[in-house]
């Protein structure tokens, strides 16, 4: 079959399309880029108003004044120009249902050529959308990325987060809703808010190339330096929880002194970003989830201790007992997140140990083959 899988966030289409082409199938994936630099086939980067300094300034003046991103003008420029590549395929997938990133209106004409010029269309819901930022509105789950904004309500992604549920977006959702034969969520915070719609086909996990990504043979954390690595991007700071691990990351370190290491990026490339934390024995991800976002999977499978979200509904899901646990549950208390990293600084020997759980566990549920034939079977709806 002839695949397109539109937008990219995390490298999850990266990853599935490798598993599809593996499986004899013509993938093109097209993103927007960012600046995590994952490949694709279909670039509509706005380099324009975003990589010269003159135009970037002058974007940012018309912002200012008319609250209009002229680099999402751009992007749909590019669609233009390369519209007579995304035709044609026999399966299209949205990362989500916002793939391109211009403004809802041009979204909505892009996507409408897309549904017209291609046989069967699909949803993952992999982000922040209508329905998921409903849900997280109603009160229902006990946290979110919207809880920081109860302190912090001026934080970026706030705004960010909150457009999906404006006149605009809604009329974006429920045109894309309108065209897909199905939506496929891609981890428990994507699926629970999804749970008894029509259109849901249930949690298919994200796929991970167990092929590509080895486990990193580290000097063994019992008898060295723990190094934990904390990855920061900027714009999601407190959408991640990043100040509760910072301020963990202050205690441990004069607690235990010497005896670890702690390495803080913040907004890197993909590439350098995984060459630096390569070295790690504990990641830090993120605070707010109920189940692991992309960047704590493949640090999973690459045998560390990942802290990041594992709530009660995802360890039941998978049928996994605390002494099982593949991941440490990080919640928004500083407190536990310091009794945590303790624990595993004075006890090395769990580190190794949940890092070979964690390794075993993307092999049986996330390889990139096996998810991809999922796919395949949802598609064929």
């Amino acid at each position: 079959m002839k695949i397109l899988l539109l937008g990219e966030y995390s490298r999850f289409h990266n990853s599935l399309k490798e598993g599809l082409t593996e499986l004899g199938h013509e993938v093109t994936l097209v993103s927007d880029n960012d600046f995590k630099n994952y490949p694709a086939d279909v670039y509509l980067y706005a380099y324009w108003f975003k990589d010269s300094y003159i135009l970037n300034k002058i974007r940012q003046g018309i912002y200012r004044v008319f609250n209009t991103d002229l680099a999402q003008w751009e992007v749909a420029f590019r669609f233009y120009l390369k519209r007579k590549k995304l035709t044609g395929f026999d399966i299209v997938q949205l990362v989500n249902e916002y793939p391109i990133q211009s403004t809802p209106h041009l979204e909505i004409r892009m996507l409408d050529y897309i549904f017209k010029n291609n046989t069967k269309a699909f949803l993952s819901s992999s982000g922040d959308d209508f329905i998921c930022v409903s849900y997280m509105l109603s009160g229902r789950p006990k946290y979110s990325v919207l809880t920081p904004c109860e302190i912090n309500p001026k934080a970026w992604h706030c705004k960010h987060t909150l457009r999906y549920v404006t006149k605009p977006f809604k009329k974006l959702h429920d045109f894309v809703f309108e065209h897909v034969m199905a939506v496929i969520p891609g981890d428990m915070d994507y699926s629970l808010p999804m749970e008894g719609h029509p259109k849901s086909t249930g949690l298919v996990p994200f796929p991970i190339n167990t092929e590509k990504i080895k486990v990193v043979d580290v000097t063994s954390p019992i008898d060295s330096k723990i190094i934990i690595f904390h990855g920061i991007n900027i714009y999601n700071y407190y959408k991640k929880g990043n100040d509760f691990f910072e301020k963990a990351l202050e205690i441990v370190e004069k607690k235990y002194g010497e005896r670890i290491e702690v390495i803080t990026t913040r907004s890197i490339p993909y590439n350098d970003y995984i060459r630096l934390y390569d070295s790690c024995h504990i990641l830090l991800d993120q605070i707010y989830g109920y189940d692991q976002g992309y960047n704590a999977l493949e640090a999973m499978a690459k045998g560390k201790a990942v802290f990041s979200g594992a709530e009660d509904e995802f360890m039941e899901h998978f049928g996994l007992t605390q002494e099982q646990r593949v991941v440490v549950n990080a919640i928004p208390d500083v407190d536990a997140i310091v009794k945590e990293l303790s624990f595993l600084i004075e006890n090395p020997e769990e580190i190794v140990a949940m890092g070979k759980r964690a390794r075993a566990f993307i092999e049986k549920e996330h390889n990139h083959i096996m998810i991809a034939k999922k796919y395949l079977e949802k598609w064929e709806l």
